[in-house]
């Protein structure tokens, strides 16, 4: 156990936060990662109002640990979210894609903790400003939708952590317990992770794309349509259709028209793998099987605990030169 201000604001055991991914995160694999020790999330941006209300229900009943839901904040049913949320008394919220002042304080009034994920310092100081709790500063690595400014994990947790008083929890590109090691010097109090969360069997996702994560090299996933909503896709035959378009100059109309409805869960939900939209981080180059949400939350705080002791021994850096 750790006892840090992330881990006593959600009431868990480890600083281990498992990401509110479209098309994987239901109540199955917030429930794994809860009941391991850390704070599962469902992922709300995949699902109708009355989906919602179906995972949180089903979380409910199978564990009684702390939980989180994802809300992107530009999502069209959101009034219907929110009151789902408040009725079923979910405890924590991780807000994303909008501005934070818009729900920050109406979920606080109903003793909802409110955490915004944020791309910049300058986003992270309107988190805070609008009251946050904490954020999530999410570098350029990570899969799904993504800041436009490109800034790596490894400058973005320093500059947040000294943009902001409140607590920082790491994300993008994070998936061993070395990576949070990292995360936890540059200022993090926990980590927030996705892609390694995807190759599990609790994840919702079609196991023709968990096997693809698995399968995935370094240079495999790139940020994509920047004119549209920048987005980190695996490579496949969408991916080639998108990188044409964007070569000859394609505008967000284009884009759009591209994109179309429904390609993330053709991809990663339905399994066709070559015209679906397969959103993944860079960290995916480093997952090489699928294991149980469970055993990746022992791992990465075991790994974790065992990186930091080793860089407090004084005899570290001469032993690895």
């Amino acid at each position: 156990m750790m006892n840090n201000r992330i881990t006593s604001l959600f009431g868990i055991e480890v600083p281990i936060i498992q990401a509110g991914m479209i098309w994987a995160s239901g109540w199955r694999l917030a429930s794994a990662v809860s009941q391991a020790g850390g704070l599962g999330i469902i992922g709300a941006g995949s699902m109708y109002p009355a989906i919602l209300k179906e995972h949180i229900e089903k979380y409910k009943a199978s564990t009684s640990k702390p939980f989180a839901v994802n809300l992107p904040l530009l999502y069209p049913d959101i009034d219907a979210h929110i009151q789902t949320i408040v009725d079923l008394q979910v405890p924590i919220v991780f807000t994303s894609a909008g501005h934070p002042k818009t729900w920050t304080a109406p979920l606080q009034q109903h003793g909802i903790k409110v955490v915004h994920v944020v791309s910049s310092s300058k986003f992270a100081l309107k988190a805070q400003d609008a009251g946050c709790d904490a954020v999530v500063a999410e570098g350029f690595e990570a899969g799904g939708h993504n800041g436009r400014e490109e800034t790596t994990t490894m400058v973005l947790i320093p500059a947040v952590r000294a943009a902001v008083q409140i607590p920082v929890i790491a994300a993008g590109g994070i998936g061993t317990g070395a990576q949070m090691a990292a995360a936890f010097c540059l200022g993090a109090e926990a980590v927030q992770v996705g892609s390694r969360f995807v190759a599990t069997p609790e994840a919702s996702s079609h196991l023709a794309f968990k096997q693809a994560i698995i399968a995935a090299k370094e240079g495999d996933t790139m940020l994509m349509m920047k004119e549209l909503t920048p987005v980190r896709l695996l490579k496949n035959k969408f991916y080639e259709a998108v990188a044409a378009a964007e070569a000859r100059g394609a505008g967000k109309e284009e884009l759009a028209a591209l994109l179309g409805r429904g390609r993330a869960k053709k991809g990663m939900y339905e399994g066709h793998m070559d015209e679906g939209e397969l959103e993944i981080g860079q960290v995916s180059a480093l997952i090489q099987e699928m294991k149980p949400a469970a055993d990746i939350v022992k791992e990465l705080w075991h790994d974790c605990q065992a990186t930091l002791r080793q860089w407090a021994n004084p005899g570290w850096a001469s032993n690895t030169l």
